[in-house]
């Protein structure tokens, strides 16, 4: 099959690269996202027969379908490595009733226990895959610096799939103030020879506000390829690279759906997914445009319900809005990235760019009535209060013995208000044991803005887990999770927001770096 090409969404990068090049890229030239110029279309029979194979297999013949510029064996290869005992269920990403009509897609049995791992154990071995055959070639002679903003999940699953990764090495930035305990344990105690972890005085928009100047700095760029033969790439889901393996699950969703009895073959499903970069949701619109029976589309938000907003009226708008803390703090964004590529597949690369630079330059924009018309063909959005997305958990505890993290619960509460005669797929992007803290809140009555009891705050993240196991009946706790107490924290640098903040603390980590690697 002939590689498939990806164009710019802001139209700046006539370069078309295929697959791998898009991967390593990671961002457009001008700033723009990669999208595949064309989707393959996938008959129902198709679809079905996924249910007779195992995951990797699934995940490899989807990314055949799209081109991907490997052969057919080693992409296989590369997704058993991806999936495998890293899991801890065989089926990867398992679907349970737990309510007639109500499926939980869950996405939270990798390593770190949250969806990003979906993505984050398969995209970095196509990325040092493809440098390793751009070096070969002669075409590259630099490795890679991957730097990741990230407002809780997505910086520990990149962590964990790059850790050690050839021809790569990866910086982390997070909002000191703005993730779960448990979060940021993940994190500061992670291993391997090639990562490092920052704080940052500031939300998730200030890491990636900053992280995106870093990009954009050509002294920078130059600086680092001069003193250290390093690029710059992206692992936040800015990169094509975490949105293909996200088609891959939802194909697989429905496949799973219909052999479970779920739902009848040809049928729609509606998909619920709890929303912050948009990458999650995007995922499944690209899956519905390839042919899967997908129907609407429900955008589940929090507080931070730029989204739902922008879903009901057509306008995007950050001027005056105030940025809120959450007990889903994966979803504290207000600048949707992702919703870029849906607004270019809507409209095209022109009005792309206008609306981008009204965002830059005003905080706002809005699109015209065609556009939004479209949008509103597929998706439909609503939000959920701090208070609401826990009385969730606690109601569904009681109710049927499932424990679900806040953000499960946001698009849970999103689901109910908004389903109709279809089936709804409600995705789960956390184990509960993610947020500890607030799951505790829930099931003992309390308000998202009470503190903790006394004896409650004085314990660890990893204690206050075994007290919801306690109070849930032996909910299971992650094995992973369950031993973060004992981890070494190997990262406590905490630095300011702002471009000079994130490449100050990338010149020391890699000057320790070229120090330590100085023969004797």
């Amino acid at each position: 099959m002939e590689a498939r090409r990806y164009r710019d969404t802001r139209g700046l990068d006539t370069t078309r690269p295929v697959f791998s090049d898009a991967v390593v890229k990671g961002i457009a030239r001008g700033g723009g996202l990669y999208v595949p110029e064309t989707l393959p279309a996938l008959e129902l029979g198709e679809i079905l027969a996924l249910a007779d194979e195992p995951y990797p297999k699934r995940a490899a013949i989807i990314f055949e379908r799209f081109g991907v510029d490997l052969p057919a064996g080693r992409i296989e290869e590369l997704m058993y490595l991806a999936y495998g005992e890293n899991f801890d269920d065989g089926r990867i990403a398992p679907i349970e009733e737990v309510v007639a009509g109500m499926h939980v897609l869950e996405l939270w049995h990798g390593p770190t226990s949250a969806f990003k791992d979906m993505a984050l154990q398969c995209m970095p071995l196509f990325f040092s895959e493809g440098i390793a055959r751009k070096q070969a070639r002669g075409e590259l002679t630099d490795d890679y610096l991957v730097l990741v903003a990230t407002s809780g999940d997505t910086g520990k699953a990149a962590l964990e799939g790059f850790a050690d990764r050839d021809h790569t090495r990866i910086a982390v930035f997070y909002p000191a103030e703005g993730v779960s305990d448990i979060q940021r344990s993940q994190m500061v105690t992670q291993r391997g020879g090639n990562v490092s972890v920052f704080g940052v005085r500031g939300n998730f928009d200030d890491c990636q506000n900053a992280v995106k100047a870093a990009f954009n700095d050509e002294a920078f760029n130059a600086e680092l390829r001069e003193r250290h033969a390093l690029k710059l790439s992206s692992a936040n889901s800015i990169n094509w690279g975490r949105l293909l393996p996200q088609i891959a699950y939802y194909v697989s969703a429905y496949a799973d759906m219909v052999a479970s009895g779920g739902v009848a073959p040809g049928d729609e499903i509606d998909v619920c997914v709890p929303t912050g970069n948009f990458g999650n949701i995007l995922a499944a619109y690209y899956a519905k445009r390839m042919g899967v029976p997908l129907g609407r589309l429900l955008c589940a938000s929090n507080e931070n319900n730029v989204l739902a907003d922008f879903i009901a009226t057509g306008t995007y708008d950050i001027s005056a809005r105030t940025f809120v803390t959450t007990p889903s703090p994966s979803m504290d964004i207000l600048v949707s990235s992702n919703l870029e590529r849906l607004l270019f597949e809507l409209a095209d690369a022109g009005r792309v760019r206008d609306w981008m630079a009204s965002l830059a330059a005003e905080g706002r924009f809005r699109v015209d009535r065609e556009t939004f018309r479209r949008m509103r063909e597929h998706f439909i959005g609503d939000w959920v209060t701090n208070d609401e997305s826990l009385g969730v958990i606690a109601r569904i505890f009681d109710e049927t013995g499932y424990l679900m993290d806040p953000h499960t619960a946001v698009a849970w509460e999103v689901a109910e208000r908004l389903r109709d005669a279809n089936p709804v797929l409600v995705v789960s992007t956390a184990h509960w044991a993610k947020f500890g803290g607030d799951v505790y809140k829930a099931l003992t009555g309390l308000l998202y803005d009470d503190p903790l009891p006394k004896d409650a705050a004085a314990l660890s993240g990893v204690e206050l887990l075994r007290r919801v196991r306690e109070l849930a009946g032996g909910a299971n706790i992650p094995k992973a999770l369950a031993e973060l107490d004992v981890a070494e924290q190997r990262f406590t640098a905490v630095v300011d927001a702002g471009k000079d903040g994130v490449e100050n603390a990338l010149r020391e980590w890699l000057g320790e770096r070229a120090v330590r690697q100085q023969p004797l």
